[in-house]
């Protein structure tokens, strides 16, 4: 599913393509921003700028590598059934841990989905005993069985 962005996001052109370019193919070299940069037309420092810019605006949460489940630490997809009048504050709660990559609403009875990672397989466990602890909602796990390569980049569409 696209995800369109509200027009009172004021995002210019460069905004938009640092948002949508690269989230796929991020340079994989010593200077990446530079790399950037240079692609956009702009100095490294715009590039910077303009990212932490967009940090605090909530429109990125993070920027880094995807690895592969259980090759370099461990993860697992968990999911949450948020009574509504709480999934905003739940989602940022979740969202606040450094061991969550991305979270998400899905409109099913477990309608926030997260993933939790960690150095090993007891402390992804412990993050989600802590949200279960802190929100007081079940915290499924629901660790991979089988691997699927899933592109997680998003095809914004602007108004």
């Amino acid at each position: 599913m696209d995800r369109v962005l509200q027009p009172e996001a004021n995002l210019d052109a460069i905004d938009r393509r640092l948002l949508n370019d690269f989230q796929r193919d991020f340079p994989l070299s010593p200077q990446p921003y530079d790399d950037i940069a240079a692609a956009l037309g702009i100095d490294t420092d715009a590039v910077l700028t303009r990212l932490d810019r967009l940090r605090k605006a909530g429109m990125i949460s993070r920027i880094g590598a995807v690895v592969a489940p259980q090759r370099a630490g461990w993860s697992t997809l968990a999911a949450v059934a948020v009574p509504e009048a709480r999934l905003e504050a739940v989602a940022d709660l979740v969202s606040a841990y450094p061991e969550v990559n991305h979270n998400y609403e899905r409109e099913h009875r477990l309608n926030l989905w997260f993933v939790v990672t960690g150095p090993d397989e007891d402390a992804v466990a412990r993050v989600l005993r802590d949200i279960r602890a802190r929100t007081g909602l079940i915290v499924f796990d629901l660790p991979m069985l089988d691997a699927y390569k899933l592109d997680l980049g998003f095809d914004l569409q602007w108004r």
